[in-house]
């Protein structure tokens, strides 16, 4: 218990100087729901493996849904990690999840070329394959709320 306290000590120390504290692969592994309770958490990311099958799995997609909404009522914001096709980004973003990531919109690339990516879709648009998911308000970059 006493490394709990030390760990929320020094994440209420981070907090206060700026600084945003995220959870990743929320869901697997050592994420636990008194991290929620105890830890300042700003940002939930939703792990991949439940998004990666979430289509074909309905259990995966109702855990997603429900850290979504669970991260919403608690004032976290909410990113989903490894999004590939257009049927898990609509989805998602059919419940409110802030941010998407993932190769549906770009493999991991160098800063100079994510900001090469956004100037030309800046300046172009969305590609076509894209252009039918435009109209949810969502970005694979920034949190638009």
């Amino acid at each position: 218990m006493g490394d709990i306290k030390k760990i929320e000590l020094q994440l209420n120390r981070l907090k206060k100087m700026g600084v945003k504290i995220a959870l990743d692969d929320f869901g697997t592994g050592y994420s636990s729901l008194s991290y929620l309770k105890n830890f300042p958490i700003d940002i939930l990311k939703i792990d991949q493996s439940f998004i990666s099958n979430m289509t074909v799995d309905s259990k995966d997609a109702k855990i997603a849904a429900a850290i979504i909404e669970m991260g919403h009522s608690l004032g976290q914001k909410i990113i989903a990690e490894g999004v590939e096709t257009e049927q898990q980004l609509l989805y998602l973003a059919h419940r409110n999840c802030d941010i998407i990531q993932g190769y549906y919109f770009s493999p991991p690339l160098p800063s100079y070329k994510m900001t090469d990516l956004l100037r030309l879709q800046a300046q172009n648009g969305l590609d076509k394959k894209k252009s039918s998911t435009a109209n949810l308000n969502t970005s694979p970059f920034i949190n638009q709320s």
